[in-house]
This record gives structure tokens, C-alpha cells and sequence, in this order.
């Protein structure tokens, strides 16, 4: 959440306009009658977040379709989570994903505007691991001129820490973060760096509408060993995988967004505090999915590449919802 804009002055919405967390699971009933087997909880920084524990409680009381256990799992900043991965994971959490953009403090806290160093992350990563919230996942957007020599010193690090270490290219998420696409440095680039020193095969995909590109580390016999870890590629802007999308965003008013790139969302809120049943709830949510029709990614990637802010948006006058609103 960028600093000049969500500083001391910037007005919040009331907590009244926020869905409580039993609206939240009630809403995530109704996904869940719809199909849904996996539930992210994300940001912003969903760690603060006053009583998470209790949300993740109440989702994981909830049961799948076919009566099995639901996936719950969360992406965190790891700032606070060295402190609150034991409490996390009584609660019913499965796995965290880490956001780390570098090991190197000026490079990591000029990527992410933050006060806080990346030994805070990395103690947060080794608490995860020690309480059995795995297979745990660490994201690392590379953006070319600012954190690229992190590249190689992270896949180091991770290599060998059963870690699956995912590279992501630099997004036009909203307007915030002042996206050029000088600055997008291609997946292909990053494996091609990373293969000058490290010997990867590629894997199948772990689940349909799998958003990264999966390798795997072989071993100095030439052989694939699970226990070294992944890596991932997330070519959002160079590979665009709309056909393939199967999420859906809720934001913590009660907006549901079908895309990361969306200019608008849907208000679910009255469903969810009037006096409709479950049912209702759950045809409105299939009413909106079912007419969706959002694929600003393949509408970007068949126009011509250029340099501006805003020439891959076929309607650039368009605001696209920020990624600090509606999580990554």
C-alpha cells in the first residue's frame, strides 16, 4: 500500500463497512457449494488483520463438495509471521506463501517501501517450515533495473530448503506502482540466468488453471530431487493465461472482482446482509461467474509492445483495481 497515498491522512473505511468473519465464511459457503476446494487469504498484509486466527477457524470448519477439508492457505509480507505461524497453524491453516523480492535490505525495502528488514522474513520462513505450514512457496517479482542481481543469491538460498521459490514478472497492477514494460524482465530471461548455474527440468502442472510454470532442481546425478525445492515462473505479461483463470476475488467489503486486472467489482454485500438465504447468495455469485468475461492479459499481449504506462491497455482510460486493494 503506497505510502503517499495511504498515510496518516488517508481515510479508512468505517469497520461497519467491513464483512465480519462470519460473513466472510458465509460467503465462502456459497464458493464452496459452487466448487471451490481452495481458499487464499491475502492482502494488503492480511496479518493485520485483528483475530485472523478466528476467520482461518471458521473457514476450516468448512468441508468440500465431496466432504474433505478445504485448502486454506495465505500470502504474507512475513513481517509478523515468525510471531503468529504457531497460532496460524492451530487455527487450521495449511501453507503461506512468502512475498520476498531480494536478500539484500536496500533492494528488498526499495522494492517494498517497508521499515522492516529481510531477516524479519527469513525468521518468519523458518517458523513456517518448523510448524508444518508447507509445502511452503516464496514469490520474488523481478523488476529489471532495481532487483534482477537478486535473482541468482535467492534461487542459492532456497535451493535445498524444500522451498519452492517462484519468479514473477513485473505487473501493470492499477497505477501505483508506475509500471513500464522497460521494466518487465521476461520469465525466459530468468530461467536462462538461472540455468548458467543450476541444471533444471521442467514439471507437470500441480492442478488445472496452475498460474506458474513449474522446474525442478536435478541433482549431480542428473536426476530430479523433490527434496531440493521448485522453481516457479509466473509470465503474466509475457504468457498471458486467461483461458485458463478458475479465481475469483473477494475484497474485505464484500466486492467480488473476477480479475487481477478488473476495473470493476461486483457488491455481494447486500446478499450477504439482507435476508437471503444461502441459496440466494450462492445463484448470485453462479450468476456472475457464469457471465464473466474478463482477459485483459490475452487482449494485452496480442497489441504491440511498447514502453508507456498505459499502451498495453486497449481502453486506457480504464482504471484497473490496485493490487494493494485486492491482493495478489
Amino acid at each position: 500500500m503506497p505510502k503517499e497515498i495511504f498515510n496518516n491522512d488517508y481515510q479508512y473505511l468505517p469497520h461497519s463497512a467491513l464483512l465480519t468473519f462470519e460473513e466472510i465464511t458465509k460467503t465462502a459457503r456459497s464458493f464452496i457449494e459452487l466448487g471451490v476446494e481452495k481458499i487464499r487469504l491475502t492482502g494488503g498484509e492480511p496479518l493485520l488483520r485483528k483475530n485472523l486466527e478466528i476467520l482461518i477457524g471458521q473457514l476450516a470448519e468448512l468441508k468440500t463438495s465431496a466432504g474433505m477439508p478445504l485448502d486454506i492457505t495465505l500470502t504474507t509480507n512475513g513481517s509478523l509471521l515468525a510471531r503468529k505461524a504457531q497460532a496460524l497453524k492451530d487455527a487450521g491453516l495449511k501453507r503461506v506463501t512468502v512475498s520476498l523480492d531480494g536478500l539484500d535490505d536496500t533492494v528488498f525495502k526499495r522494492m517494498n517501501d517497508v521499515d522492516f528488514p529481510v531477516s524479519d522474513v527469513l525468521e518468519g520462513i523458518a517458523a513456517a517450515q518448523s510448524v508444518g505450514l508447507g509445502p511452503l512457496k516464496v514469490n520474488m517479482v523481478v523488476k529489471r533495473g532495481t532487483n534482477e542481481q537478486e535473482i541468482l543469491p535467492m534461487a542459492r538460498y532456497f535451493k535445498g530448503k524444500n522451498i519452492t521459490l517462484r519468479f514473477i514478472e513485473y505487473m501493470d497492477v492499477g497505477a501505483t506502482n508506475g509500471w513500464r514494460m522497460t521494466e518487465v524482465m521476461p520469465s525466459a530471461e530468468v530461467l536462462q540466468l538461472l540455468q548458467t548455474e543450476m541444471s533444471l527440468t521442467p514439471l507437470e502442472p500441480s492442478q488445472p488453471g496452475e498460474t506458474a510454470e513449474r522446474w525442478g532442481y536435478l541433482n549431480d546425478q542428473g536426476v530430479y530431487d523433490q527434496s531440493l525445492g521448485e522453481i516457479g515462473f509466473i509470465s503474466s505479461v509475457t504468457k498471458a493465461f486467461c483461458s485458463d483463470c478458475n479465481r475469483a476475488r473477494l475484497t474485505t467489503e464484500g466486492q467480488l472482482y473476477l480479475c487481477l486486472f478488473a476495473s470493476q467489482g461486483y457488491d455481494l454485500k447486500p446478499f450477504v446482509r439482507g435476508e437471503n438465504g444461502q441459496h440466494e447468495i450462492t445463484q448470485a455469485i453462479r450468476a456472475i461467474w457464469s457471465n464473466r468475461s474478463d482477459r485483459y492479459s490475452e487482449l494485452r499481449t496480442s497489441e504491440p509492445l511498447t514502453t508507456s504506462n498505459d499502451s498495453l491497455d486497449s481502453n486506457a482510460t480504464q482504471r484497473k483495481v490496485e493490487m494493494s486493494y485486492i491482493g495478489g
